[in-house]
């Protein structure tokens, strides 16, 4: 009696110490292929961000500022009721960012000589800076306005406002660059986050201005 107890104990014993041995094999076979999955997972996310990085500095690198004779103005989240041929009279001028043969951002610029404070403005001084340039020099303004900007390509918006700054800094008559935006907060985070310092908040809208170092 005594040694089958003895052999069922030790029996019961051998079969925990297999279970305990069984499981905790499982355990580190689940945990080994959780953990490998998951660094694979970390992996796929690394060759994305890097695939990212990898497009968006190829794309930067690649674009160049071009002037254009027209833009889709329903593409305008700003001010869509303007035409191109507002946009392209009395010296105004569109610019856009060119990449692989498409434009993934643009520019509305009108050339005054004071700081609109309307659209009306900005029509009524332009016209009188071209006016002025005519009897002169040829040179439109001193002041570039950019009433509107909008991209289509993540990056585009700071890289026209980089690019347009760039020639602005390079022109012979042009010292000043100022946005008549709208009374927005998409606007004010916009240009504040890429160097802009506000310069007045009027009935309708709120200029910005890039301080260009010459």
């Amino acid at each position: 009696m005594k040694l089958d107890i003895k052999t069922k104990t030790k029996n019961f014993n051998k079969k925990i110490k297999e279970g305990f041995k069984n499981k905790t094999e499982n355990l580190n076979t689940k945990l080994k292929e959780r953990l490998s999955m998951e660094k694979q997972s970390f992996s796929n996310v690394k060759k994305n961000i890097k695939s990212k990085f990898k497009d968006f500095f190829e794309w930067v690198k690649g674009a160049e500022l071009i002037e254009l004779e027209k833009c889709d103005i329903s593409d305008d989240p700003v001010r869509p009721e303007l035409t191109n041929e507002f946009r392209t009279s009395y010296g105004r001028k569109i610019f856009g960012v060119k990449y692989q043969n498409e434009i993934h951002a643009v520019m509305c610029f009108a050339f005054t000589n004071d700081i609109p404070k309307s659209v009306l403005e900005l029509d009524q001084l332009s016209k009188d800076a071209f006016l002025q340039s005519v009897t002169r020099d040829q040179n439109v303004g001193k002041i570039a306005i950019a009433y509107t900007v909008w991209s289509k390509k993540k990056g585009g918006g700071k890289l026209i406002v980089k690019e347009v700054y760039k020639m602005i800094k390079k022109s012979n008559h042009l010292n000043r660059l100022v946005t008549l935006s709208p009374l927005t907060e998409m606007a004010k985070k916009f240009h504040l986050r890429n160097g802009a310092e506000l310069l007045q908040i009027n009935e309708q809208t709120q200029n910005f201005e890039y301080k260009v170092i010459k």
